[in-house]
């Protein structure tokens, strides 16, 4: 099999597909993560600090939005800003009250033309973006399906979260191919436990709570665009990996 490198990825109709998460509003985000974002945002709130939400494929950004807008009133006056369309590092910048919201996509398709101090929207690959600080809550909504190294995603994810911050996805640990093509299956996620991740079979959701490193003893061999539809009916892509002893 040809495996396409990150480059080659970012460049597929399957990863451009706008039927997954482009336009979910909010309610669709706490059904699909399995909690009221707003709730844990406002929960992991400190005294004199912003709470801060990073989400990953973000698509048009609708949900982010709504949670701008719905803490908006809990912290301070909004004015209005531009979306920050550039790549690499985000430039965070103060104002918008109790909260920070950044959302990246690899698509500028944003449903705002501008938004609020609280809110920015990037345009940036995720596989090379990186934040300036840490977030109190992260999450991808079903865009874990379309990464090539979604291991190494997620082992970078752990090194953004605040000491207390809770990162949830959306992932299909079939997705995770061995070599031969086999799934990575249970060695996998028995790999992810051990780093204190959690993964639920049943509702497809990973996470875990704090700061961590992730080590996994798997290396990104390329991703297939082909792999056809996932549990959610929709085209995903399979990402291959080596498997190594320690």
């Amino acid at each position: 099999m040809d495996l396409l490198d990150d480059d080659a990825l970012e460049r597929s109709p399957v990863v451009a597909n706008c039927r997954m998460n482009r336009e979910r509003r909010l309610p669709g985000y706490n059904r699909e993560l399995g909690i009221d974002v707003v709730d844990t945002l406002r929960a992991r709130r400190r005294v004199g600090e912003p709470v801060r939400w990073l989400d990953l494929c973000c698509g048009t950004g609708y949900a982010l939005g709504q949670v701008a807008d719905l803490l908006g009133g809990e912290g301070g006056e909004d004015s209005e800003g531009g979306e920050d369309s550039e790549g690499g590092e985000d430039s965070e910048g103060g104002g918008g009250g109790e909260a920070e919201i950044v959302g990246v996509d690899l698509v500028d398709f944003f449903a705002r033309t501008s938004c609020p101090p609280r809110l920015r929207l990037i345009t940036a690959s995720v596989t090379t973006w990186r934040p300036e600080r840490p977030f109190d809550l992260i999450t991808c909504v079903h865009g874990l399906h379309y990464i090539g190294d979604k291991l190494g995603l997620l082992a970078r994810v752990g090194t953004w979260l605040a000491d207390d911050g809770l990162f949830i996805a959306n992932f299909d640990v079939r997705a995770i191919r061995l070599e031969d093509g086999a799934p990575a299956g249970r060695r996998l996620t028995a790999s992810l436990r051990s780093q204190g991740v959690r993964y639920d079979g049943r509702t497809r959701r990973i996470g875990w709570t704090g700061r961590r490193l992730i080590d996994l003893p798997y290396r990104y061999r390329g991703s297939d665009d082909q792999a056809g539809p996932n549990y959610t009916g929709q085209p995903a892509v399979n990402s291959y990996y080596e498997y190594y002893e320690y």
